[in-house]
């Protein structure tokens, strides 16, 4: 039986200034009762509805060179009308040997790491937003034709993606070049962002594998720092799941910009955006907290590469495109990467005990000041994310609570009770390896019970039944994890403080240097009691003009707890007046340390969790 044609795709950014890449889709041998297309609604990693296809400028279709009707279905669905019976010579009567193309544009002006944009400086796009799905046919073979834009101002453009080279384009070696490009499938198109334009490169090895950093944008950052760095992360999160990584080729894809930061997960790849400001220069000594932060979100989408990307949800296996994919397990999937992320520098000697301490006391911090942890659990908040976290309002902090961050905290006392009772034979480690050879070697989705039914296995009969337990209670509860209790046979000390000396009003501002605006209302705070609302722009306290956040924090340094300020805000264009009383800031900034004096065994914990150089003092 002879395979089916591929599926041919060409992109060429045909008007940079006005962000346009123009697309064409070739099927050969279409479905004669009228072959339909779509777009996915989201990708992969980031889940909400973004509807791609409202970026389609003009669509049009032609059947063997003429032009041929198209109709749209719905919001991102079109379908072209039935061939039925044709006399042409050579295609036997009917569809057999008929090629349909779509032409179309896509406007790409979104500076982020999930969608496409395109200028004079470069082009970036995910395949999900540009490449439209041929419906039935996705599993098939895909060829990519990335074409330059045309003028002598783009000859010096370069590609930069993980997409395999078509046989025989460009040579054997990857040529950062213009071409042709192939995929096994849809799924693997869409798993492959592409860069081009004017970047810095540099390439280094990680368990025999190249990886690739590409920077795009203005910067002065010390590449081989940065490939030093991460080097040592990847080499730590091969060994952590066991060698050879599951990729053959890895690239980290980074447009920098003067304010930004995100990052999104690829089978081979990652899109990162980052702040100049955060990458390190030449001749910078030691590790600025910018920098600790862009190493941070490189090793959390570099984690991905085993969790989320191969070990997945059920509910994920396969990818429905079209709407939203239900799943309760986000606090595994990205709270566990959000708790490895930091670990994997401490572990793999990047930053030290401390600094790991001080990143770990934040994300504590974090999650106690908003109130809306005691009222969403992390597995609601994981179903949930596609209209709440994803979707973020005023009333946020008060009514959802983050499976990043609260699911990275849920891993940590997994992992530490792991250790204790196990007496450091134990630890989340094995629960990530189990799950890497039961679900994501084998690309069998993980249940909605399966990081539960990990645990039990991994512990045993009384340990294991016992953690599962407690772990299936814990990420469907709303309560405080007892950290505390945790870190004491680590050696590890606890302390709460307030986040400043001043007393609050119990309020989130908007940043900005113009004006004070409320960006957020705390529950039962000063300013919540009297009415204030978000969306408010406070104008005046006691008489004085507060014209941006600077001004309101130096009114706040010199009162007292139970003081009554006499405030001014607008709404909307109504001018109102209230009396809140201050109170005093609430323990919510969390200070971890290590213990100036801990046990042998203490110690020993320690060092398994966070590796040799974390002793900290001589043991007693």
């Amino acid at each position: 039986m002879t395979a089916r044609p591929a599926i041919e795709y060409s992109i060429v950014p045909v008007d940079p200034g006005a962000h346009l890449f123009a697309v064409t889709c070739r099927v050969n041998d279409p479905d004669p009762a009228g072959q339909r297309f779509w777009l996915p609604a989201w990708i992969p990693g980031s889940y909400m509805i973004r509807e791609f296809a409202r970026n389609i400028v003009r669509i049009r279709a032609e059947l063997d060179g003429e032009p041929w009707p198209l109709t749209k279905l719905d919001k991102h669905s079109w379908q072209a009308a039935p061939i039925g019976q044709r006399n042409k010579p050579g295609k036997g009567g009917n569809s057999a040997g008929a090629c349909l193309e779509l032409h179309y544009e896509v406007y790409a002006w979104d500076l982020s790491v999930r969608t496409a944009h395109l200028d004079s400086t470069h082009g970036f796009f995910n395949g999900s937003s540009v490449f439209l799905a041929v419906d039935g046919r996705t599993d098939q073979r895909c060829l990519v034709d990335i074409r330059r834009p045309e003028g002598l101002d783009y000859l010096d453009w370069q590609v930069a993606t993980a997409m395999p080279l078509a046989r025989g384009e460009l040579g054997a070696a990857r040529a950062y070049g213009f071409g042709r490009y192939q995929v096994a499938d849809y799924d693997e198109l869409i798993d492959h962002p592409v860069e081009m334009g004017r970047f810095d490169r540099l390439a280094f090895e990680a368990a025999g594998v190249v990886h690739d950093i590409v920077l795009t944008g203005r910067h002065d950052a010390d590449l081989e720092r940065i490939a030093t760095d991460l080097q040592r992360i990847c080499e730590w999160q091969i060994a952590l799941f066991g060698a050879p990584p599951p990729m053959d080729y890895y690239a980290f894809l980074t447009m920098v910009v003067g304010d930004g930061y995100g990052g999104l997960e690829h089978r081979a790849s990652t899109a990162l955006l980052c702040s100049r400001a955060d990458l390190p220069w030449v001749g910078m000594e030691g590790l600025s907290d910018g920098y600790k932060s862009f190493l941070g979100l490189c090793s959390h989408e570099y984690f991905h590469s085993w969790n989320v990307k191969r070990i997945k949800p059920a509910a994920f296996t396969p990818y429905e495109l079209r709407a939203e994919n239900y799943t309760r397990l986000l606090w595994a999937f990205e709270g566990f990467t959000s708790y490895y992320d930091d670990l994997a520098l401490v572990r793999s000697g990047v930053i030290s005990a401390d600094d790991y301490l001080a990143l770990l006391g934040k994300t504590i911090s974090n999650v106690l000041r908003g109130s809306g942890r005691l009222k969403q659990s992390v597995a609601e908040s994981s179903f949930d994310a596609w209209t709440r976290f994803y979707r973020q309002d005023e009333n946020a902090p008060n009514a959802i609570v983050s499976y990043y961050s609260k699911g990275a905290l849920i891993a940590l006392a997994l992992d530490l009770q792991l250790r204790t009772a196990s007496k450091g034979m134990l630890s989340l480690d094995d629960v990530m390896r189990l799950l890497w050879q039961r679900h994501g070697q084998s690309g069998i989705g993980v249940e909605e019970d399966g990081i539960f039914a990990a645990v039990r296995e991994v512990g045993g009969p009384r340990l294991g039944v016992r953690l599962a337990h407690w772990l299936e209670e814990t990420v469907s509860a709303c309560e405080d994890l007892p950290l505390d209790r945790l870190l004491k046979p680590f050696g590890v000390e606890f302390a709460a403080k307030p986040a400043g000396s001043a007393p609050v009003l119990g309020v989130k501002l908007a940043a900005s240097t113009n004006e004070c605006r409320l960006a957020s209302v705390y529950d039962d705070g000063p300013a919540q009691a009297v009415g204030m609302s978000a969306g408010d722009v406070l104008i005046a306290v006691d008489g004085l003009r507060v014209g941006n956040p600077q001004a309101l924090e130096q009114q706040l340094a010199r009162r007292r707890a139970g003081d009554v300020l006499h405030v001014h805000v607008f709404r909307r264009d109504e001018l109102m007046e209230f009396r809140p009383v201050l109170v005093a800031a609430p323990a919510a900034e969390i200070g971890l340390s290590l213990a100036s004096r801990a046990s042998a065994g203490a110690l020993t914990l320690r060092q398994g969790w966070l590796g040799p150089d974390s002793r900290g003092e001589k043991a007693r």
